[in-house]
């Protein structure tokens, strides 16, 4: 999906050019031959127009270093520097706000609540309550010991592998962390209907159940791929009260078919954005509520072992479950933050979802980010056995720590995932989600690396109970 064959209230998936931070295309097209000529004008934040750009489409983005003024102060669109978002939203180069003018009003009301939200104490205790009595957290950091031993050496030594146990939450992963507060959030807005997406379904669960508690409409789009694949949690959406509309393609497909719907319906509904990918605050916004993984995995090491972690441990897809952990460990230089993606059948293959190893720079549902796509910008289909890895995309933070060199990020095929879920499965008597698994698989190529002791926690980010069917057909 691109620029080119999208309605004009639709997110921009394109990657006509860095032009701006934040804004709008207006895009414009005509056919030379098998050519597209494109008259494209880019209008920033404050609706100035700042940007026009004529000519074919380009196929590679050459980022163009250019000034814009935002509030008194001049903000290079290059500036990789710093790490943490600005008020654009942006993470050095990455982020922003891609999206139709339409948009615009109710993303800045979006933004306007989340930092109330932030300061409101009342709503931070009702939060608090929810978190501990709903989704049962905190959630243990769980000493994995046969696992440990497993890794030891001929001399008995290794590190210490931990597993922090987001699949004992309400809805079997760490997506509730999120589904809840937003709906919360929907609540205060006085929106009647949630809007979500869902790939694996598990977000999908978490967003049904929490809209469920709240006395919330709910309606989720689905991938019909992904519901072949995912039946239990298309079931039990339905049971939660959820009306599952079915998306020809997967998630990538049924995220575009969600936006369109919201977009439809500003005024009433509220999009439940469940990744750290969109036009900001939606990436900041699941990042927060996803942060308290991270927040009891220091408290929790603390206690354990009077220390920070050495190295976390997570899988990738889009990127909120690996934010949720790493964030409160960005500024701590000593602690080594490592995401695993999903190689499919090898790099090679073309069937992956290693949107880090594999992509580049552009702008993707209304977001600058790494992506997968072709040598003319189209997006590519990503693939892994696990589907919650399954998007062309990754969002502008951990784009960002990938470009600064601040986090490490590997992949996994399915074949290793499939080994290491019935390791764990083995030893520890935990079923681990396939996409869980991609971080565990690679424990087998860091773990001798490391000096003996060194604490490594693992996001153990959902329970395998949606992929008993996969592994069953993948043993037979």
């Amino acid at each position: 999906m691109t620029a080119c064959n999208m309605r004009s209230t639709e997110f921009l998936g394109t990657q006509i050019g860095p032009h701006m931070s934040s804004g709008y295309l207006s895009v414009k097209i005509r056919r030379n031959g098998n050519a597209k000529v494109v008259r494209a004008v880019a209008v920033d934040h404050s609706s100035t127009v700042v940007k026009e750009v004529s000519g074919i489409l380009r196929t590679t983005l050459t980022p163009i270093p250019r000034v814009v003024e935002t509030e008194k102060r001049k903000v290079s669109a290059d500036d990789d520097d710093g790490g943490g978002n600005d008020h654009l939203g942006r993470f050095g180069r990455f982020g922003g706000k891609y999206v139709p003018e339409t948009l615009m009003a109710c993303l800045s009301q979006l933004e306007s609540e989340f930092n109330s939200v932030l300061k409101d104490t009342e709503f931070q205790a009702e939060l608090a309550t929810a978190l501990r009595d709903y989704v049962g957290r905190e959630t243990p950091l769980y000493f994995a010991q046969r696992l440990t031993n497993r890794y030891k050496n001929s001399n008995g030594e290794g590190p210490h592998i931990y597993l922090k146990r987001e699949d004992l939450n309400h809805g079997g992963a760490y997506k509730m962390n999120n589904a809840i507060a937003q709906a919360m959030i929907a609540k205060r807005l006085c929106r009647k209907t949630v809007v979500a997406a869902t790939g694996a379904g598990q977000h999908g669960v978490a967003t049904a159940a929490a809209c469920a508690k709240l006395s919330l409409e709910c309606t989720i789009f689905m991938g019909t791929k992904d519901m072949e694949k995912q039946s239990s949690n298309l079931h039990l959406m339905k049971l939660l009260g959820a009306n599952v509309v079915s998306v020809v393609g997967n998630f990538k497909d049924a995220s575009s078919e969600a936006i369109r719907n919201w977009v439809g319906n500003l005024e009433t509904s509220y999009y439940l954005s469940g990744t750290v990918v969109g036009p900001h605050p939606c990436p900041s916004i699941v990042r927060e509520f996803q942060s308290v993984i991270g927040k009891e995995t220091r408290r929790q090491a603390m206690k354990k072992w009077g220390g920070k972690p050495d190295v976390l441990l997570a899988c990738v897809g889009s990127g909120s479950n690996a934010l949720g952990l790493f964030h409160e460990f960005v500024k701590d230089k000593d602690v080594r933050l490592i995401g695993v993606e999903g190689a499919g059948f090898g790099l090679e293959s073309g069937r992956h979802s290693a949107t880090l190893a594999r992509g580049d720079v552009g702008v993707y549902h209304g977001a600058m980010s790494y992506l997968l796509q072709d040598e003319e910008g189209q997006i590519l289909e990503p693939y892994s056995i696990a589907v919650g890895l399954q998007y062309p995309g990754v969002g502008p933070e951990l784009s960002f720590l990938k470009a600064s060199g601040r986090a490490e990020f590997y992949t996994a095929t399915d074949q290793e995932a499939l080994d290491a879920c019935q390791l764990l499965c083995r030893l520890e008597g935990i079923i681990p989600s396939l996409e869980a698994s991609h971080a565990l698989a690679f424990l087998n190529k860091l773990c001798p690396s490391l000096p003996s002791g060194t604490k490594v926690v693992v996001s153990c980010s959902g329970r395998g109970d949606k992929d008993v069917a996969t592994l069953y057909n993948s043993n037979h």
